[in-house]
């Protein structure tokens, strides 16, 4: 048992490079048993070498992997108590499916009881009844899917680690798979470690996202707070779409966490912690799609209101993507129910209305002068 006070798991400045090639540069984490937490990041970041080094299969140069209060470093992966799903699952074509989950059991030499047992749990549980005898080849990208996720769980892990398991699956499958995964995770009460580049499915199941570049977190939080309050320009631009207008800070009222910021296209009102913000400083408004809403061009003029044209549009149902130029750049912008709201022709002028409720990135080593 961990004492008091300590993590399940923690991570403590890992290194690990190939040749003169970092990647991952002194790296911490730590994650509470029963969390469902996401290393999210681009291409190359180092999040599927992190993966390898906790399950045993990578080694690390440096740092200390302490899982459940013991140092794990040494110990080959087998007896790491970690289950490990893979991007391609790795299952074995030959075996059939209860075989292949059960295979892990049977290299330990379990009795054949407890193995059959075990493995009528496991189809019960991931959904899978009734296709124990089928063999891998018969089973759909789903399916297959689950069979790995029930191979991993076999042995009781203390921590299950899945290396990107979704992108091998259609768009609709995706979000199905997202949900079971999470159903699993809460009625097990796993501890889960997710790795993925896709921002979408990090926020949608993750308790906590933690986001990596060049081999090190630059950010943890909520998916909430990773989205609305991300700390850079380039995790606002990496956990969604986003447009930036850059503004100078005009005055603030400390108050009613009211900022003042003016723009090229105006004075805007945004409602923020003035935190270590101050008059002068040259900032960036975080805005995202969903944040502007269009108007007809001839609305009234007040704070936080411009005028642009359209230039592209995408009607998907449910919202409209935009294209609008305004202020010499484009935005991004979603109207959701457009049959309520109307749908905007291209080349049509219209009123962009902003939120006030955006997020503020302080502009770091520039001068405190607006072009």
């Amino acid at each position: 048992m961990i004492p008091k006070g300590l993590y399940f798991l923690s991570l403590k400045n890992i290194v690990k490079s190939y040749g003169m090639s970092p990647v991952l540069n002194r790296l911490n984490a730590n994650i509470d048993k029963g969390e469902l937490v996401t290393f999210i990041g681009p291409s190359g970041c180092g999040k599927s070498t992190l993966l390898r080094c906790i399950a045993g299969f990578t080694k690390v140069d440096s740092g200390e992997i302490i899982l459940d209060g013991e140092i794990i470093n040494e110990k080959p992966p087998h007896k790491r108590e970690t289950g490990m799903v893979f991007q391609n699952y790795a299952l074995f074509p030959h075996l059939s499916v209860a075989n292949n989950i059960g295979f892990g059991l049977k290299v330990r030499k379990y009795p054949k009881n407890e193995i059959k047992k075990k493995v009528e749990e496991l189809l019960d549980l991931t959904q899978l009844s009734g296709l124990g005898s089928r063999r891998i080849d018969q089973l759909s990208g789903g399916q297959q899917q689950r069979v790995a996720l029930a191979r991993a769980l076999s042995l009781d892990p203390k921590i299950l680690l899945l290396d990107e398991p979704l992108s091998n699956l259609d768009a609709n499958l995706r979000v199905t798979m997202r949900t079971e995964i999470k159903r699993i995770q809460k009625q097990l009460e796993l501890t889960v470690i997710f790795v993925t580049h896709d921002q979408e499915e990090a926020m949608s199941i993750s308790d906590r996202v933690m986001v990596i570049f060049e081999g090190e977190v630059v950010q943890e939080g909520s998916p909430i707070d990773i989205y609305d309050k991300p700390a850079s320009e380039f995790i606002a631009g990496f956990v969604g779409y986003v447009n930036f207008i850059e503004g100078k800070i005009q005055a603030i009222d400390s108050q009613h966490d009211l900022i003042y910021v003016e723009t090229i296209m105006g004075l805007f009102e945004v409602y923020e912690s003035a935190k270590d913000l101050v008059i002068g400083d040259v900032v960036k408004l975080v805005v995202r799609p969903e944040k502007i809403v269009i108007h007809p061009p001839d609305a009234t003029t007040r704070n936080n209101l411009f005028i642009g044209q359209i230039i592209n549009s995408l009607y998907t149902g449910h919202l409209v993507k935009y294209i609008v130029k305004a202020g010499g750049r484009n935005f991004f912008i979603e109207q959701y129910n457009p049959k309520k709201e109307g749908i905007f022709a291209v080349g049509q002028k219209i009123a962009i209305e902003v939120s006030k409720e955006l997020h503020i990135l302080k502009e770091r080593n520039k001068s405190k002068s607006l072009d």
